[in-house]
């Protein structure tokens, strides 16, 4: 019998779905799941640990890196654990209080992980399109003030909505549709006036998420116009080479949103466990990639992980 059915009706508690359909198999995903989960972890960490120990790497490129990294670790650390109790038989169930925290976390490292990505497009800008004042443009304290303001702005811009969600009455079913909680689930299930969170949602969406991925467009229109402006071919492509990681991050963040985005508006007629399938990816597939992409595509970050494993075997 499906857990949800057996849910207490008068029980706080909220139950997360899991994957539909696929309850015998939990053993079986628990394993990838778990791998992820590791990789994430691991993959940040090693990131964030040569980072700060190779003095080398103590440049605005990699200390943008090292908050993207952040992000990831704390996103994983989030929201990994909850699909991981469901498919080792642990719990579903979640309290309206750890539901509405972990929406935060969530919504809010999304919103950060849009910030950082921004401000790594400005990095690559200002490296390729003003690269005699990149050191003067960007110092050490500007950094860091351009790291405290993606902070305050991922987390300050959704304290309001996430705050109502406590005080709103839920009186339909208090089956959540994924593996962890998000701020659209459980709006679904509120009998309260949810106008306001609605527009703020589809407003803090426009004004921030949109914003941030038009203003990475446009740097990299001049970014390119800049490239095309260089005579030799070799030093066209070594440039745009330094884009990569870059480039590949930002798909990797914005490709699952527009996918989950679209299963939500457009998916109503598809399996339960599409959707579930979404919202993992969305969760999951940056902190799991990032790590993999910068030690792949990064020279300094590849040859310094090289470096660390081979004094290690030794």
């Amino acid at each position: 019998m499906p857990a949800y059915l057996a849910l207490d009706t008068n029980s706080s508690d909220f139950l997360l779905t899991g994957f539909p359909g696929l309850e015998k198999e939990y053993p079986l995903l628990s394993i990838p799941f778990s791998c992820i989960y590791v990789i994430v972890l691991s993959g940040n960490c090693l990131v964030l640990h040569v980072i700060r120990t190779e003095p080398s790497l103590h440049e605005p490129m990699f200390y943008f890196l090292a908050m993207l990294a952040l992000t990831d670790l704390c996103m994983g650390l989030s929201t990994v654990h909850t699909v991981l109790g469901i498919l080792w038989g642990l719990s579903q169930e979640i309290s309206l209080d750890a539901c509405i925290a972990q929406t935060f976390f969530v919504h809010g490292l999304s919103l950060m992980e849009s910030g950082v990505l921004l401000a790594m497009a400005f990095d690559r800008f200002t490296a390729i399109c003003n690269p005699l004042r990149y050191t003067s443009i960007l110092t050490s304290a500007r950094i860091i003030k351009i790291g405290l303001g993606i902070l305050v702005r991922s987390f300050a811009f959704i304290i309001a909505p996430i705050v109502r969600l406590k005080f709103f009455h839920y009186c339909h079913s208090r089956v959540l549709s994924h593996s962890f909680c998000l701020h659209q689930d459980l709006l679904r299930l509120a009998c309260s006036d949810i106008r306001f969170n609605s527009f703020y949602a589809l407003a803090l969406v426009i004004c921030v998420l949109l914003s941030d991925s038009v203003l990475i467009l446009i740097s990299y229109i001049l970014i390119l116009r800049s490239v095309l402006a260089i005579a030799s071919r070799e030093e066209r492509l070594k440039t745009l080479q330094t884009c990569v990681s870059h480039i590949s991050a930002v798909l990797v963040f914005y490709i699952p949103i527009i996918g989950l985005t679209m299963v939500h508006r457009f998916g109503k007629h598809l399996s339960p466990v599409v959707h579930v399938l979404m919202g993992n990816i969305y969760i999951m597939f940056p902190p799991l990639m990032n790590p993999i992409i910068y030690s792949v595509k990064t020279q300094q970050i590849r040859s310094r992980i090289q470096k660390l494993f081979s004094i290690k075997i030794k």
